[in-house]
């Protein structure tokens, strides 16, 4: 039966709409296969741009259809890529790889590190919402298709070499923009204020310069904010007080930040982690952040800050890391470079408050220098986790607080170079610490045996933040020892130093635990400069087998006995010992050449005798030998020649006899010999005029004979004297007699025994044996005779007598202040070469200053007065004495002086003074101004050049400094660095003015901009182009001047 019409119609329809649906779903499908394909074509595109795979991450991008599948590639249900993430983190450093904290370093994995671009065609995957490419070696700028995801969520390029500007607009969506460790300049801009979503923002470690954008408190997701280690000048912003109620970490360390630090940051109740270090902050800590109850590390070091450290911070019950100063240079990669850094300036007032040591949690507690007074508080709470403290070069009095002996966990204790007295406990746990340092105190009594038996473990997370700064420490206090050997992988490294204080009694046992890293253990016991007693022998033989490496330094005390024979075989471990000025007797016996570790040995000025051994030419690793002002007799043993790495050889003030070996020329690394004051015979060997790298040669006070050494320019006439068989020297000088004279080597020993940044005088060198006070006294009798009669025979042929100034015949010096060293008229004269123009450093209507190094690290500036400028002596000494009563930490401090017909100089402590006129004069060049200009009379009295550039710093308008033009030619960063610079030089107080070598270094970190010719468009390059050869600037002039300034490329 046919179907009647109108079915017919609805069947046809139905049939129709199904065709139609059918239609579109292929259609779809198609679509969805041209997408899929897009963007497997994209990822491939990707991987083209990739130069370098060594771990083959990328090797299975390719056959096959499913991309999904790739690794670091993700997909949704309908296979749309929504994820790249590819990671070359590497989870195996020995120090904790945190985003924070003082370690500014990559973190990368060698082995998986992607090079090459990053390809334009990511911007194909329209579903992105996560790109994760951080710890890669990607270069070149961001493209700009990155930036149109409109999907993205998360943006990780941490830790490549991206360069270019920050783009004009931001993806909405995201949550997660880490930029950091990368080259990226420019400002932030302002676009990024609708990136109303963020949580996490990182452009740490770029060059980001001008300010800190106020929109930040817009952000009211906003958990850690990252802008560490760039070029931001001006103020920390106020508002980011107001907008911070999510905020858990802020890191505004390693910037040009001015000003005082907000107090509004006590609003930001969920802050965990403050840095704020290695800024140019000023003013006092704000005791509102005692409100962070949640605040766990604060790290304020290395600003201009000073007052009190608020008792209020002991309210912050989460605080496990409190940095107030640290004097290592956290930006500095290079192990060569790891001396302290000055550029620390923060100069507190008054105690440490006891509620602060008290905090229950605190871990790491670090401000050396800090120039806190009183008693160490005595109250550290339980001390359960207490780890790390440092409290060294402060001026603390009293005793250590017997609380250290409860610290189970304490590792680092530094209380160096304080004005502490008593006793040690024997409950402190200095087997179990990893680095203790009292010295420089003036602790009395023995050095006790501890009574702890075993360490317990203190293992902490790798990514802890508190370990990161505890291994960072460690780290840069390890490597500022100069450790004169090579380290082998895995060794660890124990540091006890009781040196320079007043312990009497036997030497101790080494406080060591013997279940500690077995024989991987490097260890440096230092008692110098005490009163300790007792044998060598046991002492020595004790700890030798338990460690790998031992270093030792128990000079300058009172110890006697010799050593026994066994000292060779069961003490190879020894790399260093020092044991001067002591009362070592008997002989230096022959296994001693058994040490085949030895680096440096240093037996001078004890009571030695017999000969030298001979096995000393089997000691191929030694650097340093002083055998110096002993009574050893024979002759200098041949084959030393054989010691290829010796440096310093002092065999001075002995009782040697026979001939110089020739075979001492064959020793190529050697710039000290000092073989004076002994009876050598026979004649200077020749070869000695090739040996370039010998600096120092003394030779003095012997029987030698013959002539000297052809074109021997290391020879010095005070070097040669008292040997009256020898050809005389042709250069005749009047002058004082050289340190070498005297038999001091002055050379330093290969291995400093104080942490970084902690003085040291380490007396070891110092002392004169009684030949040497009797050459001084033969000297000075003569001089004194010789200038008598001078003065008789200038004073006879006068008739009118002119009015004496002093006492021309006696060469006295006044003093003032003791500086820890003897300061003569000769000591004066010899520290400055004869007031030889080298060292002069100035000079002015009253005469010339001069820089003098009176002994080893001791500097004093002298002032040599212009005879016949001054009438009448009493009213001179009058004025000077009075001068020397005054004191003031703005002003240099009048040492001392002297005075004679034929003499007058001034002895003042050692500053940089040439230094705040420089940063004048600088801030001038900059601005086309004067430093009173008159542009600055609107402004308040008082108002120079130095006021108005902290004003427009503080108010983040630095472009207005500038000359007019310069702003709009030259690198923003460098010019505001340069300005900061000159800031930084014009600081009120000397104590916290850098020096002119710092000032250089600075001035060599900001790159010069090129100023050659304008391009065809008029405009001038930034930079000096890559392999260009001109170094230094090149002038903007007319077209006759094309030739590049060949000076220095710093100024």
């Amino acid at each position: 039966m046919p179907m009647p019409p109108r079915r017919r119609t609805v069947a046809s329809s139905f049939l129709f709409l199904l065709l139609l649906l059918m239609a579109i779903a292929s259609f779809g499908d198609k679509a969805e296969l041209d997408t899929r394909g897009a963007e497997r074509s994209a990822l491939l595109r990707f991987k083209g741009h990739v130069s370098a795979d060594p771990a083959g991450l990328l090797r299975r991008w390719g056959p096959g259809p499913d991309h999904c599948s790739w690794p670091g590639v993700g997909c949704d249900g309908r296979s749309r890529v929504v994820s790249l993430n590819i990671s070359a983190k590497d989870g195996g450093f020995l120090l904790p790889c945190s985003r924070s904290g003082p370690f500014r370093r990559s973190c990368s994995d060698p082995r998986r590190r992607l090079a090459g671009t990053l390809s334009s065609a990511v911007g194909y995957l329209s579903e992105l919402r996560v790109l994760s490419l951080p710890f890669h070696g990607f270069d070149g700028v961001i493209p700009g298709e990155v930036w149109g995801l409109e999907n993205l969520e998360v943006l990780d390029l941490e830790s490549s070499s991206f360069s270019g500007r920050l783009p004009s607009l931001f993806p909405r969506k995201l949550r997660v923009l880490n930029l950091g460790s990368n080259l990226l300049q420019g400002e932030i801009p302002p676009s990024l204020s609708r990136c109303v979503e963020l949580e996490t923002l990182d452009l740490s470690g770029n060059q980001i310069n001008g300010t800190i954008p106020g929109f930040l408190n817009g952000f009211s997701k906003l958990r850690e904010l990252y802008l560490s280690f760039n070029r931001l000048g001006g103020s920390i912003p106020e508002k980011i007080g107001y907008g911070c109620r999510s905020l858990q970490t802020l890191d505004l360390s390693g910037n040009l930040l001015v000003g005082s630090i907000p107090t509004i940051l006590g609003n930001c109740a969920k802050l965990r982690v403050l840095l704020l270090s290695s800024n140019l902050l000023d003013g006092s800590i704000p005791s509102e952040l005692g409100r962070l109850s949640k605040l766990e590390v604060l790290d304020v070091s290395r600003n201009r800050l000073s007052g009190f450290v608020p008792a209020e911070l002991g309210n912050c019950l989460e605080l496990f890391v409190l940095v107030l100063l640290n004097l290592h240079d956290p930006m500095s990669d290079d192990e060569a470079s790891n001396s302290v850094d000055k550029d620390e300036f923060n100069n507190f007032q008054g105690k440490l408050a006891e509620n602060i040591t008290a905090l229950p949690k605190l871990r790491v507690l670090w401000a050396p220098r800090a120039t806190f007074e009183g008693e160490i508080p005595g109250n550290w709470g339980s001390c359960e986790s207490l780890e790390t403290v440092n409290l060294g070069e402060n001026r603390f009095t009293g005793m250590i607080p017997k609380v250290f002996g409860q610290c189970r966990k304490l590792r680092f204790l530094n209380l160096s170079s304080n004005n502490l007295v008593g006793c040690l406990d024997k409950e402190l746990p200095v087997p179990c610490m990893n680095v203790f340092d009292v010295s420089g105190n003036q602790l009395s009594a023995s050095i006790p045996r501890s009574t702890h038996k075993q360490c317990p473990s203190s293992r902490i997370p790798a990514d802890d933040l508190s370990s990161s700064y505890s291994s960072f420490f460690a780290y840069k206090s390890r490597s500022g020892l100069a450790l004169p050997f090579p380290e082998t992988a895995g060794e660890f490294f124990i540091y006890h130093n009781f040196g320079r204080n007043n312990f009497t009694g036997t030497l101790p046992s080494l406080p060591l635990d013997n279940h500690r890293h077995a024989n991987q253990t490097i260890y440096a016991f230092l008692a110098n400069g005490n009163h300790l007693s007792g044998s060598l022998s046991a002492f020595a033989l004790e700890m030798c087998n338990k460690v790998n490496h031992l270093i030792i330094d128990i000079g300058n005390n009172m110890i006697s006995g010799g050593f026994t024979s066994e000292v060779g075989a069961k003490c190879r471990s020894l790399v260093v010992l020092k044991v001067a000025s002591n009362q070592i007797s008997e002989t230096i016996p022959a296994s001693i050449g058994l040490l085949e570790n030895l680096v440096s040995l240093d037996l001078s000025r004890n009571w030695l005798q017999g000969e030298i051994p001979a096995s000393l030419k089997q000691l191929q690793s030694l650097k340093y030998l002083s055998l110096a002002g002993n009574n050893l007799s024979g002759h200098v043993p041949p084959g030393l020649g054989q010691l290829k790495s010796l440096k310093v050889l002092d065999l001075s003030s002995n009782s040697l006899t026979g001939y110089i070996p020739s075979d001492l020329v064959k020793m190529e690394n050697l710039t000290t010999l000092l073989l004076n004051n002994n009876n050598l015979s026979g004649i200077i060997p020749s070869a000695f005029a090739k040996v370039a790298s010998l600096s120092r040669f003394n030779v003095s006070f012997n029987n030698l004979s013959g002539s000297l050494p052809f074109n021997a320019s290391t020879l010095r006439c005070d070097s040669l004297h008292g040997n009256p068989f020898l050809q005389s020297c042709r250069i005749y000088a009047l002058s004082v007699p050289s340190s070498d004279l005297l038999g001091s080597s002055q050379s330093s020993p290969p291995f400093t025994n104080s942490l970084p940044g902690n003085s040291s005088d380490d007396s070891s060198s110092g002392g004169f044996s009684s030949v040497e006070i009797a050459a001084i006294a033969s000297a000075a009798a003569i001089v004194s005779v010789v200038l008598a009669l001078i003065v008789l025979y200038i004073y006879s042929r006068k008739w009118i007598p002119r009015p004496p100034i002093g006492a021309s015949g006696r060469k006295e010096v006044t003093v003032f202040v003791d500086i820890g060293v003897p300061l003569t008229y000769e000591s004066v004269v010899q520290a400055t070469g004869g007031f030889n123009a080298s060292n002069c450093i100035g000079s002015g209507g009253f005469g010339a200053t001069y820089k003098a190094e009176i002994s080893p690290g001791v500097l004093v500036a002298i002032k040599r007065l212009a005879v016949g400028r001054f009438q009448g002596v009493q009213q001179f000494h009058a004025e000077i004495k009075t001068l020397g009563r005054w004191r003031h930490p703005n002003l240099v401090t009048l040492i001392g002086y002297h005075v004679s017909d034929s003499e007058m100089f001034l002895i003042y402590n050692y500053l940089p003074g040439d230094v705040y006129s420089y940063g004048v004069v600088l801030l001038e060049l900059i601005s086309d101004k004067k430093a009173l200009d008159p542009s600055f009379s609107p402004y308040a009295n008082g108002f120079n050049i130095v006021t108005w550039a902290c004003m427009l710093l503080q108010k983040g308008r630095a472009h207005e400094f500038f000359t007019e033009g310069l702003w709009d030619v030259a690198p923003h960063d460098d010019l505001v660095g340069t300005l900061h610079l000159g800031v930084k030089c014009t600081v009120e107080s000397l104590s916290i003015r850098p020096t002119m070598k710092q000032v250089v270094k600075k001035l060599r970190e900001i790159q010069p901009p090129h100023y050659g010719h304008a391009a065809v468009d008029g405009t001038w390059p930034h930079r000096r182009p890559t392999g260009s050869s001109c170094k230094g600037y090149c002038f903007k002039d007319d077209s006759t001047t094309k030739e590049c300034w060949k000076g220095t490329s710093s100024v």
